[in-house]
């Protein structure tokens, strides 16, 4: 059985964690934050910094830095963490398709390659890999993005934004790539999961204020998700994520967010004066 211990920012409201095989000490860390003030653009480290210090004081050595998807909500620190812990970064072989999407749009450097090498693995569809003596293996989950995965880690399922917490439903398909009927489907191979699998999501939004929480499992999913339970129908699923979609903000850091995560965690190249800089598309979005 994958221990798994959980790290919430409260800023974005995101979940990261580390999966780790208690018989060998090797671990996974998946869904990192580095945190962004768009008032200031200056980064911290806060979120990250626990993740070290607990991997360092559990003697964990970290073999995948994972990412579940191109986040729109933070960055990742998935750089700053591979510099400190060391382990190989991964996330679907999707990528490339969200980095199409976006290179217009931030009219990116020429030399930038558009074929997920930024990553040191793209996971193909079923893949297996291991996290210690712990068996593993990729589920692509598309959707809410293209290139969404889960890890299967054990008995526990690393599930990005393809689902969260039963009392808040599923996430958005409006970002470019997400298409509702998709992610219905992608839900329906997390639900043929056996029920008993501890599943684990990206996102808590707290809805009612009540306090963060990030575990449940296949089954209260299956029993109780207000978007997407047994008893839904694919039409009805649609009908209900589109219908909401229209009526969402863009999340505050999409623009940071993105151009920073298709370069796996990596700003963009410094300019001739040797500053980094962020872009603004505007009246693109």
């Amino acid at each position: 059985m994958v221990e798994v211990k959980g790290f919430f920012d409260p800023e974005t409201g995101t979940v990261s964690y580390v999966a780790s095989d208690p018989a060998t000490r090797r671990a996974a860390v998946l869904d990192s934050v580095m945190r962004f003030d768009p008032k200031s653009g200056r980064t911290s480290t806060a979120s990250a910094d626990p993740i070290i210090a607990f991997v360092r004081d559990q003697g964990l050595t970290v073999d995948w830095l994972l990412e579940t998807h191109v986040h729109a909500d933070h960055l990742s620190a998935l750089p700053y963490l591979k510099r400190q812990l060391g382990g190989k970064s991964g996330i679907g072989a999707n990528l490339p398709a969200v980095q199409q999407a976006f290179k217009d749009i931030f009219n990116v450097e020429r030399d930038f390659h558009l074929d997920g090498r930024q990553f040191d693995h793209l996971f193909a569809d079923d893949e297996p890999f291991r996290v210690g003596d712990v068996p593993a293996r990729v589920i692509l989950t598309p959707g809410h993005t293209p290139a969404c995965v889960s890890y299967l880690i054990g008995d526990a399922v690393f599930v990005g934004d393809t689902l969260f917490m039963p009392d808040s439903g599923t996430a958005r398909c409006d970002f470019p790539g997400g298409d509702a009927p998709t992610l219905y489907r992608s839900v329906q191979r997390l639900y043929d999961l056996p029920p008993a699998t501890r599943m684990f999501i990206c996102h808590d939004y707290q809805p009612g204020g009540r306090a963060p929480a990030f575990e449940t499992t296949v089954a209260a999913q299956r029993a109780g998700n207000i978007h997407i339970s047994d008893t839904t129908t694919e039409a009805a699923f649609v009908a209900l994520r589109t219908a909401r979609d229209r009526t969402l903000c863009v999340p505050v850091l999409i623009l940071p967010s993105v151009q920073v995560n298709i370069r796996a965690g990596e700003m963009p190249p410094a300019e001739d004066n040797g500053v980094i800089y962020l872009k603004i598309p505007v009246n693109r979005l």
